[in-house]
């Protein structure tokens, strides 16, 4: 051509054009992966394809998640290690992009790779372009859509199924009954995860197909299953004999299934082998490259649920044994008594209850039972539980009242770092007399079992729970007073006992009360029973329990007995007495004197705390004879004796003993070694 042509023709100054305009004219950018950095360059115009800023991209692959579906990246980062590993030199694909806009294009790449002189690939080149408008219409778009349609649907299927699985057998169940499984053409499948070096067969195949001695097997023997967690490459075998051929030490003991092919997939989770799964058929013979591909995303989707499943147990059994941990490792023979616990965990993973029982023994023939709730089901919980369990076991042991006992806990609990509060029933029982004080803090009420079967609710008037009353200063634990009759079970629980979908508490009581009448005599067994309906109708709470029958060999010998230490500047302990001796009172069948025991008891209790020092030691009993008589003993620790004086027309004090004088049918002072004892005795009914 002339320079007149040109002339007359205008060219552009920029003609002919450079290959980066025309690369970008038509909507196409380029790529340079370098595979030993992992580091991948994008042009101005590839940038442009997946609708990024060079602020928006770091120069590693990883940057391009937010642009790629996580289906179709898994599908090309396949087409892209199949080409890796089979050691093509080149690949393509379709695949769709999400832009800034949230609308999806179709993008194709072409990728060249470039190998070193051993044939190990260390670079790919390549081409991204939008595609949008070539497959508009193309056979190829409708193609592909079905073909995306059906993956997705599989992958997406069976991953929303394995996304509930939370055990290893979960996760076997979910892919033995999935439906997008049975779309593949499989008969069965065969399943082993990786331990300590070894491959451990946890899902055997169809029935007859399990091999003697492959239970454990190495990772460098000739198995299928060995060999891809040893090469972490899939191995799909397209017919019968390639299977026997490959595998001549398996084949003999599995020819007789009519297997026609199988797929054997690593496990690969976190870039480490943690099992193998493989797909056997019996109609089949070879795979095609989007059914390799499918199955290698299932693969990685089922890696991913296992590797949770596993994570999960492990948890778990962490959290459970750290609760464990937490209760007391034995409960003690309790003289007088029979006593069954129980402890039922929900297996929410490491999600777990402060749930606890304890029994304490106490001095005088009684007994301490304790069931409680720590709000939350999490390690902080059970935490928190241990400590209350030590705190309530330490209070009682040192002879405090069932109300004060609450009191101090609810005050240690609210001091202590944490947001949590707790429900709680702590019962003392006197094992020869049967009489059983009780405290309730926020939880729920205990049941009382008769001799012949028939059950009953113990209405406790409570306070409320620990930690919540001593931040609202509301530390008043009133006592309930019950008798424990000989053969009669006292029951303890937490609410998981009693929840029930759909419905209240109430109902929820009435049929652990019906189940209590109609359950069996021996107490292990009605404990076994109980806990067994929770399973059954999938309870989601942990459940504590437990249930103290008193044996008729303790029958009370004279009567009740109830004792407790009231200390000096102590008025949780004076409050507590007077709780004390008003039930024991009206428990004993004395209500009509109730009003002249309880202020008798008062003036004797106050004298010894105003005139002595060391407090004072409040007794309470029955006496039997020719007639019912209950005696208040109030003992210290002064031998000075106390006289009766006139308090005088304006005397404020000096009333006490002409109270006790007027009220008690009888009254005196006995000496106790270091100190004295006030009594005063008072006519009762006969029961």
């Amino acid at each position: 051509m002339d320079d007149r042509v040109a002339g007359a023709l205008s060219l552009p100054d920029d003609w002919p054009a450079h290959p980066d305009l025309s690369l970008a004219l038509n909507r196409m950018g380029g790529f340079d992966w370098d595979l030993d950095t992992g580091l991948m360059h994008l042009d101005q115009p590839a940038l442009d394809v997946f609708d990024l800023t060079p602020e928006e991209y770091d120069g590693r692959p990883g940057s391009l998640h937010g642009r790629v579906p996580t289906d179709e990246a898994i599908r090309l980062d396949g087409v892209v290690s199949q080409a890796l590993k089979s050691g093509r030199t080149n690949y393509g694909a379709y695949f769709r992009i999400q832009r800034r806009d949230g609308s999806l294009r179709w993008t194709h790449t072409q990728g060249y790779v470039r190998r070193d002189g051993t044939g190990r690939p260390r670079r790919i080149i390549g081409i991204v372009r939008d595609a949008t408008q070539e497959l508009a219409d193309s056979t190829a778009r409708r193609e592909l859509d079905e073909e995306r349609g059906r993956r997705t649907s599989l992958v997406e299927g069976t991953t929303a199924a394995l996304a509930h699985a939370r055990t290893v057998k979960d996760v076997i169940a979910v892919l033995k009954n999935s439906e997008g499984l049975a779309h593949l053409g499989a008969t069965s499948l065969v399943m082993g995860l990786l331990e300590s070096g070894r491959i451990h067969l946890v899902a055997d195949g169809p029935e007859g197909a399990h091999v003697p001695g492959t239970r454990y097997t190495r990772v460098d023997e000739q198995y299928p299953m060995s060999e891809v967690v040893r090469t972490l490459t899939p191995r799909f075998i397209d017919s019968a004999g390639d299977f026997a051929a490959s595998y001549p030490v398996l084949w003999p003991h599995i020819s007789h299934l009519g297997i026609t092919s199988a797929a054997y997939m690593p496990l690969i989770a976190q870039a480490r082998p943690i099992g193998a799964l493989g797909l056997l058929y019996s109609d089949k013979a070879g795979f095609t490259a989007d059914e390799r591909n499918l199955l290698m995303a299932l693969g990685t989707s089922i890696a991913q649920s296992l590797q949770r499943a596993m994570l999960y147990e492990q948890e778990h059994d962490l959290a459970e044994g750290l609760q464990q941990a937490m209760l007391p490792r034995r409960i003690p023979a309790v003289p007088g008594a029979q006593v069954a616990v129980r402890y039922r965990s929900a297996r929410l993973g490491r999600d777990i209850g402060g749930d606890w029982y304890d029994l304490i023994p106490l001095p005088g023939g009684r007994v301490g039972a304790v069931i409680g709730d720590v709000q939350g089901h999490d390690t902080h919980a059970a935490a928190v539980m241990g400590q209350l369990r030590i705190v309530l076991r330490a209070y009682a042991a040192e002879g405090h009242s069932p109300a004060t006992v609450m009191a101090r806990a609810s005050v240690f609990l609210h001091e202590l770092d944490t947001d949590r509060f707790a429900t709680c029933t702590y019962a003392e029982v006197d094992l020869t007399t049967g009489v059983v004080q009780v405290v309730r803090a926020g939880h729920v009420d205990p049941l009382l079992r008769d001799v012949d079967g028939s059950c009953r609710r113990v209405p406790a008037e409570g306070g409320l729970p620990l930690g919540l009353s001593a931040e609202f200063g509301r530390l008043e634990y009133p006592v309930s007073t019950v008798e424990l009759d000989p053969g009669q079970t006292l029951i303890l629980f937490t609410d998981g006992l009693v929840e029930l979908p759909g419905a209240d508490l109430d109902e929820g009581m009435q049929l652990l009360t019906t189940r209590v009448t109609g359950g069996p005599h021996d107490l292990q067994k009605l404990a076994d029973q109980l806990c067994d309906a929770v399973d059954g109708r999938g309870g989601q709470d942990d459940v504590a329990l437990l249930l103290l029958r008193r044996r008729a060999a303790h029958a009370p010998q004279p009567g009740g007995r109830l004792q407790q230490h009231v200390a000096q500047n102590d008025p949780e302990a004076l409050s507590s007495s007077r709780h004390m001796i008003r039930a024991a009172v009206r428990a004993w069948g004395a209500k009509d004197r109730a009003d002249e025991i309880e202020l008798a008891a008062d003036e004797l209790i106050t004298n010894a705390l105003m005139h002595t020092d060391g407090g004072a030691v409040v007794t309470i009993r029955v006496l039997a004879g020719t007639e019912r008589r209950l005696r208040v003993d109030v003992e210290d620790r002064s031998s000075a004796l106390p006289r009766r004086r006139d308090a005088g027309e304006a005397g404020v004090s000096g009333r006490g003993l002409m109270l006790v004088d007027r009220l008690a049918d009888v009254w005196g002072v006995e000496s106790r070694g270091s100190g004295k004892c006030v009594w005063c005795e008072f006519l009762i009914p006969a029961r």
